[in-house]
């Protein structure tokens, strides 16, 4: 059950409270000879995700209707498909418009049922990926509008991508997200609805779905995980409509990313298999190198030790492809050094402590923005205390926690107290101090 973020943006755009929304339902009812009782919890309800019963939805097309002064339908207030997810894929490009914008306005707006929606399992979470790899194809994505969208505007889209994606790498999502989320509605939003032909259309969608995978990469960052789950699946579709394999490959490996975080190894690996498999020779040598090292992972925790290094290899034999200046700008977070942090958590979890520490150290030695370092960081602190090196581990949590003060991030700040209570309890000399070292890089408001 998602979010109905259609219906959500109705509301907001005809004035109507959920309280008034119920009673209005309820007065139109009575005109049909139906007895309805509903209030506001009802409303919050159907924004959550539940489907109203009976003759309601065709009672809300007509409220909203009347008060918009324009006919809706089903698929305008997004209770179209009786008992099926809501999916980017699932409706034609005009229609997936309207529900991404939908979603972007309601996150600004920080509606709660948005920011804390849980991520989506089994086939809801499938099948976006399963419409990005098959066919139909968009034929053509022209579209006619008042606003006519220039190569100009294309190219501020790829700067905002830029700009904020070194600002997340800098400050961390939960400071970005905000302003990504800004830019969406106040700019974005408007482009996508504007006029514009099929080769410039192609462009527009391509540089919004890098934009918009910055914002999920921000939610995700935040503990949002639905709400980065259905970025990233906006993300994928509008990577599908620019006709750009290679950036849906890099939207799947946030996917991935995501997955593995949230302890779904097949379904990580299963993606992962989606990319190499679909993108073919779009897909670059440093995201190829990603995804597998990320398949590694996953092997590793469901006990494929096999499975595991096989894709250590592959990784490593992608890294040493990589040539500065020929990737993508997406593809600029697979620094040197990623991989090697990559592999080091796969064979942490095989038990290989002696050669997690060669890789982890590797990846501490090789020069990172500030945040991917504090991620390598706190991986070599780990390992360290597991090979029982615990006043060794205490100095490298001592940089790490230098490094990742002023940042707000939940996934920092989740890496930080991880480490801080294996080193309390570790029984180090330096614990204490690190500790507070720690406490205080923790103090940064979210």
């Amino acid at each position: 059950m998602q979010p109905n973020t259609l219906l959500d943006s109705l509301l907001d755009e005809a004035g109507i409270s959920h309280a008034g929304l119920a009673a209005r339902i309820n007065h139109a009812g009575r005109a049909r000879g139906l007895a309805l009782r509903y209030e506001h919890t009802a409303v919050s309800r159907w924004l959550k995700g539940q489907r109203p019963r009976g003759q309601v939805p065709d009672l809300i097309c007509v409220v909203l209707g009347d008060r918009l002064r324009r006919p809706l339908s089903l698929d305008d207030i997004g209770l179209g498909v009786p008992g099926e997810p809501l999916t980017p894929g699932a409706t034609p490009l005009a229609g997936f418009v309207e529900r991404a914008t939908a979603l972007w306005r309601s996150d600004e707006q920080q509606r709660p049922h948005i920011v804390g929606a849980p991520a989506v399992t089994g086939t809801p979470a499938v099948m976006p990926v399963w419409e990005w790899e098959n066919p139909p194809e968009d034929s053509d994505v022209s579209r006619p509008g008042r606003t006519k969208v220039s190569p100009a505007d294309v190219h501020l889209l790829r700067a905002a991508r830029a700009h904020y994606e070194l600002m997340y790498r800098r400050t961390g999502g939960v400071a970005t997200r905000a302003r990504v989320v800004g830019f969406l509605n106040a700019e974005t939003a408007p482009l996508l609805r504007g006029g514009y032909t099929d080769s410039l259309g192609r462009q527009l969608h391509r540089a919004t779905g890098g934009l918009v995978a910055v914002a999920g990469i921000c939610a995700y960052d935040s503990d949002s995980h639905g709400l980065a789950q259905r970025y990233f699946h906006q993300a994928l579709r509008l990577a599908k409509a620019s006709g750009d394999r290679g950036l849906g490959a890099y939207v799947i490996a946030l996917l991935v990313n995501q997955s593995v975080y949230l302890g779904e190894y097949r379904q990580a690996v299963a993606f992962a298999e989606a990319a190499l498999r679909t993108a073919g020779r779009q897909i670059t040598p440093a995201l190829a190198a990603d995804l597998y090292a990320m398949q590694a992972k996953s092997y590793a925790h469901l006990g494929d030790a096999a499975g595991a290094l096989g894709c250590i290899r592959r990784a490593e034999t992608e890294a040493e492809r990589i040539r500065p200046g020929y990737e993508p700008d997406e593809t600029g977070y697979v620094q040197p050094g990623l991989v090697n942090v990559q592999v080091a958590e796969a064979l942490l979890s095989l038990g290989e402590l002696a050669a997690a520490q060669e890789h982890a150290s590797a990846a501490v030695e090789t020069p990172a923005h500030d945040r991917g370092r504090v991620h390598r960081l706190a991986m070599l602190s780990h390992i360290e205390l597991r090979l029982g090196e615990a006043d060794r581990a205490a100095r490298t949590a001592a940089e790490m926690a230098e490094r990742a003060r002023g940042m707000e991030s939940q996934r920092l700040r989740d890496r930080l107290r991880e480490v801080r209570e294996q080193l309390v309890a570790s029984g180090s000399a330096d614990a204490g101090e690190t500790a507070e070292l720690i406490d205080g890089a923790l103090r940064v408001p979210l």
